[in-house]
């Protein structure tokens, strides 16, 4: 039976108070999956964290009653279903990322949809994720925060501009895709999959915790998991959290907001 340890931990609204985490992580018996709430522009609509809340429990039930069936085919459901109950449509709907880690006896799997990654170390580290988002025009907000801009009600407007250009090109083709309301979008996650016995652990992690590898530069994947195992996975957050205040602006890392959330899952095998 693995080992699971865990650690979640909220960052900032877009007025700069704190508010509730919009990730979520639930541990199953043979999976795990962990979502980040995509933060909402719209007030109009439900949170990101709220919607991310809905679709962890339609995914749990489905991993739980049919754990044979496909992971897209299992999440396209799930999405289907939120969608219907909502009376969400493409483009009037929160969205969330999302990340799944399945095992049995024989194999290990994993699916990602947006910029959640998952790293199974065989020992080597291997990391599924989804970049296409990272391709995807962000708008001037970062140039005004390298420029020392700070987070001000300029800065706001630019990420609210950034936000309806990003918007555009969700689940298409040459865009990006995330759960929202095209169940579609879950045939187009990264997918990959390991025999059990070839691994050792794996992490799951929010872009809260990700940046610290990608962004930041802190560590890779390896110290990550050393950290995470020696320390458990709240000092990972830790360390992400204290370079972030040691750039309280966003001019050296820019960032949406000074906090994001954090989630990070180990799962030892």
């Amino acid at each position: 039976m693995p080992e699971i340890a865990m650690a979640e931990a909220p960052g900032l609204g877009l007025d700069g108070l704190p508010r509730p985490s919009e990730d979520v992580v639930v541990v199953l018996p043979e999976a795990v999956i962990l979502l980040d709430g995509a933060t909402s522009m719209r007030p109009d609509l439900p949170s990101g964290g709220a919607y991310a809340n809905e679709l962890a429990a339609q995914l749990a039930g489905r991993l739980t009653t049919a754990p044979e069936l496909d992971l897209a085919d299992l999440l396209a459901g799930a999405i289907r279903s939120v969608a219907r109950g909502n009376g969400f449509t493409p483009g009037e709907s929160p969205a969330s990322t999302v990340a799944i880690v399945r095992w049995n006896a024989a194999e290990v799997e994993a699916l990602v949809l947006a910029d959640s990654p998952v790293v199974a170390f065989r020992p080597e580290p291997e990391v599924v994720a989804d970049l296409r988002l990272r391709n995807v025009p962000r708008g001037s907000y970062r140039d005004r925060l390298r420029g020392g801009g700070g987070y001000s009600t300029e800065h706001l407007a630019a990420l609210r501009a950034s936000a309806r250009k990003t918007s555009a090109l969700r689940n298409q083709e040459g865009g990006y895709w995330v759960a929202e309301a095209v169940p579609a979008a879950a045939y187009h996650g990264i997918r990959a999959s390991w025999p059990r016995e070839s691994v050792s652990a794996v992490l799951m992690a929010s872009d809260g915790v990700s940046c610290g590898v990608d962004d930041y530069g802190l560590f890779g994947w390896p110290e990550a998991l050393a950290l995470a195992t020696s320390e458990g996975p709240r000092a990972v957050l830790e360390a992400v959290r204290a370079a972030e205040r040691s750039d309280p602006d966003g001019a050296r890392w820019p960032r949406p907001k000074p906090y994001d959330d954090q989630a990070l899952a180990l799962i030892t095998f």
